[in-house]
């Protein structure tokens, strides 16, 4: 109460790190008339929110909530307080009524409607400090503080590179260690860790794959939908790790897209040996149907082979298969055995690629792994180690696929806390 009445520099709750988490956390607390300070060590608000959905922002998923949290990789048990107390929902509500006109896209997928992620930051920022929340760019903060009375550890404020800021409350929102630049740099696994808090292994996830072919570079921006993946254990295709069907890109490094980013949200953690990817390129069609295809095709007049195929793929593609299968492109159709024909079906049903490597933290849109929820309340978000002290956001071990999720992960867990 001393520190209070005296302090000129105190307030009721200080936060961490102005993202996603963090601006909502700030905007929940002042409108429980609570004291506010907001600290970011960046220049401005949402530097992740920003480049998220490709500078749209995919806000939230407007599903259901057990299709929710279906999409939810990491400890969704855990999550189940914070989103019931703030749903996608919810969200959706608050930001319409803040002025934010939204609309939902395939997927269910959340956007502004001007396609702006500006606008999206600048409707929080504009709440918060409408609430009377003090927002203080370019401050870092060096440790949390802390004090000891009766044997139980309760925060005390934080101390910052521009001197102390005291409080009864801190809430630690500095995301994970994805896009650094961003100002994701593992402060919030630090300040955990010294308070004896468990941090898992951290993994680069929502990231594309590195592959160890040349015809990744050869295909680079082609995008391909309607296509399956398989990824299997390397030379050992017994049991797939994965399978989806759906959309992905071929980049001058390897591939991406929505089935290979789903992919990485499970596999990121088991891809410290090579993986075997699969491509069926016409998954809705059966050998016997590519073939009777094929053979109707071969009918119309003695064409070369290429000529035969070439409404099967995109012509880059083609080549590519081609080779792959060992079929002369240029030998008439005439004289084609059922073995090439066979070969040229295996490879368009098998496209065999190699995963070397994710393209680590500085691609991935989330890290997996984090705080343990072992160590936090589940229905407040606060420390079981340190009273006063909460965590939200990528910061803790919770992730999700790519959609909406992690974002709405991230408010709802700010709210609660």
């Amino acid at each position: 109460i001393y520190c209070k009445m005296n302090n000129l520099n105190y307030y009721d709750v200080v936060i961490l790190g102005a993202g996603a988490a963090g601006l909502m956390a700030a905007i929940s607390a002042a409108s429980l008339n609570k004291s506010v300070i907001l600290v970011e060590k960046n220049e401005k608000s949402g530097k992740k929110i920003y480049i998220t959905g490709k500078g749209r922002c995919n806000i939230t998923n407007a599903c259901n909530r057990d299709d929710f949290f279906e999409n939810i990789v990491s400890n969704p048990r855990f999550l189940y307080s914070a989103f019931d107390g703030f749903s996608n929902r919810d969200m959706y509500a608050f930001l319409e009524e803040n002025g934010l006109p939204l609309k939902i896209e395939r997927g269910e997928r959340v956007f502004p409607d001007s396609d702006k992620s500006s606008d999206v930051i600048r409707t929080l920022e504009s709440k918060a400090r409408e609430l009377g929340v003090d927002i203080r760019y370019n401050t870092k903060v060096i440790k949390i503080l802390s004090e000891e009375t009766d044997g139980t550890k309760r925060v005390a404020g934080v101390e910052t590179d521009r001197g102390r800021i005291s409080a009864s409350s801190v809430i630690v929102c500095t995301g994970g260690i994805s896009y650094p630049s961003t100002g994701s740099d593992g402060d919030g696994y630090r300040f955990a860790r010294a308070y004896g808090h468990e941090v898992t292994k951290l993994y680069p996830s929502l990231v594309a794959f590195k592959c160890g072919e040349d015809i990744c570079g050869r295909l680079q921006g082609l995008s391909l939908k309607n296509i399956s993946v398989s990824i299997y254990e390397g030379g050992d295709k017994t049991k797939p790790l994965y399978t989806e069907f759906g959309e992905m890109l071929f980049t001058h490094f390897g591939v991406s897209g929505p089935v290979i980013l789903r992919a990485s949200a499970l596999l990121t953690d088991k891809l410290g040996t090579p993986k075997d990817l699969y491509i069926d390129l016409k998954p809705a069609l059966t050998f016997k149907q590519l073939d009777d295809r094929m053979l109707r095709e071969f009918k119309e007049g003695n064409k070369s082979f290429k000529n035969a195929v070439k409404s099967f793929l995109p012509v880059r593609l083609l080549e590519i298969v081609l080779e792959i299968s060992g079929v002369d492109p240029d030998k008439s159709v005439s004289v084609i055995t059922s073995a090439e024909r066979k070969a040229f079906i295996d490879a368009l049903q098998g496209l065999k690629l190699t995963i070397i490597s994710t393209m680590g933290y500085n691609e991935a849109i989330v890290t997996k792994g984090g705080i343990s929820v072992k160590d936090i309340s589940p229905k407040t978000m606060e420390s079981k180690i340190v009273k006063g002290l909460y965590f939200a956001g990528e910061v803790l071990n919770v992730s999700a696929y790519t959609g909406g999720y992690n974002l709405q992960i991230a408010f709802s867990t700010g709210r609660l806390a």
